[in-house]
């Protein structure tokens, strides 16, 4: 996957990322006056760094959120995550999950499948990027720079139930048509560099077909 690219080629697609113009939250749609729900985590403030425990270079949990501010119509929440910045034209989905109970609550720590990790039974996950229900570690290409990770936490109205494993493009439609409250917290995550010595000249990275 895009984020496995070597250092070199990260430093080539520095200036190459989705956009958080991009991410669900941005594109839905949802009409102005809707409510707005608080989106918030133990582990990391709003634009501030992602504990390693998280990533790919840590253990690779899911990390903790929290939610407030949920309104009283609401059918159920749908939580989507996605790398605003990874160097593609659309986000990269890090996890999806659906049929969350209606009402101001949390996901404890480690709750969505992960490498090595089972997470809990009782969530309804959906479809990442990588075709599998659960949660992708953030894992940047060295060299890129930081990425911005976008969860993006939604309250949905009464409507049809999801898929088994729904895609990005089923929660957006979803949103889109019965969608009445939402919230954004942004976490980031910055790989050092490490390969390309100081002062190596841009050329010696490898030339992108296309």
């Amino acid at each position: 996957m895009l984020e496995k690219l070597p250092e070199a080629l990260g430093h080539a697609l520095r200036d190459l990322r989705a956009g958080l113009d991009k991410i669900v939250f941005n594109t839905c749609g949802m009409r102005s006056g809707l409510g707005m729900i608080q989106v918030t985590s133990l582990a990391f403030a709003d634009h501030a760094p992602i504990p390693e425990r998280y990533t790919a270079d840590g253990e690779g949990l899911s990390p903790p959120i929290d939610w407030t501010g949920v309104p009283a119509g609401a059918h159920s929440l749908v939580l989507i995550v996605e790398d605003a910045d990874a160097p593609k034209s659309d986000p990269l989905v890090h996890a999806i999950v659906v049929d969350l109970p209606p009402q101001d609550g949390s996901m404890h720590e480690g709750a969505l499948k992960s490498p090595g990790h089972a997470g809990e039974d009782d969530v309804h996950s959906g479809r990442n990027s990588y075709f599998m229900a659960g949660w992708i570690p953030p894992d940047p290409p060295r060299g890129h720079g930081q990425h911005r990770y976008a969860f993006q936490l939604f309250a949905l109205g009464q409507g049809k139930p999801f898929s088994g494993k729904p895609t990005r493009g089923e929660v957006l439609k979803a949103i889109q048509e019965r969608g009445l409250a939402g919230g954004l917290l942004v976490g980031t995550y910055t790989r050092p560099d490490g390969s390309i010595k100081a002062g190596e000249p841009a050329s010696t990275a490898p030339r992108i077909a296309g």
